[in-house]
């Protein structure tokens, strides 16, 4: 079957406030050095996946600066804009019924856009090996990663089976405690979940269907429009008023014919600030320094300059993050909750720095 990839490019990026923002979110971003989150994911997926048949899924706010990010990487009219930010079984609906309207059923290979992989030539085998397995029937497939350490802010996927070849998940896990994380590591039947995903457009459509006719009615509303000079009007007037529901939620959890392929090939969210470590290489003293930044006796401290010199002494585990209009100083620690301050900053109705 002809093979589709579908980058999930719609997020905010909270998390990397201030330098993430609503029209230039963490995919938009240079964050290791080397390209945009995005023009990574896609070239990764382009290993699997034929350059003319890359879509991406973002918000209408960040479309045009999304059409400039990727350049000639995917076909103008293959960037789909959402209207508003549904959640992912809006937006894995959505795609897969332009494509199977437009150009037929498909393998689709569908991934978040802002995910680091450090071995893309076994991301492509693996890759390879999920999608045989989408082939061979109805499965809905994910890729499991395979855990290197007891992680507490991941979800976790139960699995049967071992070895190079799909294994049934038995069942989906939310973040668990540290203890819990531990015993999970240990038993070697857990991976982490990676929300990226393999299957035929008319699977998850069927799927979607089955467990989310809430959400199903209004995308086959959108889908009869399709290819229409309606088509536009109506996605903007109906796709508002989708259910915001995760595809993790709706259909994966509730599917008997859910199946998982592992993978082992240095993934990580790199969700926050603390996970930059990931991207970049640490001093002697544990500190990462990205930009004009100096460091004095100071240790697991993170500092980002976007311009002006920033610098730190006798401090630490902290983050700190200088951008043109705003400066964000926190405990390592405390990285997950950086999303709290674009809430804060949203209820004040401060636009400017959002």
């Amino acid at each position: 079957m002809e093979r589709y990839g579908v980058i999930m490019a719609g997020g905010g990026g909270t998390r990397f406030w201030p330098l993430s923002r609503a029209k230039t979110p963490k995919q938009l971003l240079n964050l290791t050095g080397r390209d945009l989150m995005i023009n990574e994911t896609l070239d990764r997926l382009g290993l699997c996946v034929p350059g003319k048949n890359l879509y991406v899924v973002t918000s209408v706010h960040q479309a045009r600066a999304m059409r400039q990010a990727v350049g000639s990487r995917v076909m103008p009219g293959q960037i789909l804009a959402e209207p508003s930010a549904r959640n992912t079984a809006a937006c894995i609906g959505y795609a897969a019924l332009e494509i199977l309207k437009k150009r037929g059923d498909g393998i689709l290979c569908v991934a978040p856009s802002d995910a680091y992989i450090r071995d893309w030539p076994e991301f492509a085998r693996v890759m390879d090996r999920a999608i045989q397995a989408a082939e061979e029937g109805e499965k809905l497939v994910t890729i499991g990663i395979a855990p290197t350490f007891p992680a507490t802010g991941y979800g976790y996927l139960r699995f049967e089976g071992e070895g190079d070849t799909a294994c049934p998940v038995r069942e989906f896990k939310e973040k668990p405690d540290a203890e819990t994380a531990r015993r999970y590591l240990e038993s070697g039947n857990y991976a982490w979940n990676s929300g990226m995903f393999i299957w035929k457009a008319s699977v998850i459509l069927d799927a979607i269907r089955r467990f989310l006719p809430q959400v199903y009615q209004p995308l086959e509303q959108i889908g009869q429009a399709m290819g229409t000079r309606d088509e536009q009007s109506v996605l903007e007037e109906v796709y508002p008023t989708i259910p915001s529901i995760s595809i993790d939620y709706g259909v994966m959890e509730k599917s008997p014919d859910v199946w998982m392929v592992k993978g082992d090939f240095g993934w990580n969210d790199v969700g926050s600030w603390d996970m930059m470590e990931v991207l970049h290489q640490k001093d002697a003293q544990g500190n990462i320094l990205m930009g004009d930044c100096l460091c004095l006796d100071s240790s697991n401290t993170l500092l980002y300059s976007s311009g002006r010199l920033v610098s730190a002494v006798g401090v630490q585990g902290l983050v700190v993050v200088e951008t043109p209009d705003a400066v964000l100083v926190c405990p390592r620690e405390k990285a997950q909750d950086v999303k709290k301050i674009v809430d804060v900053l949203k209820e004040q109705g401060r636009q400017e720095l959002l």
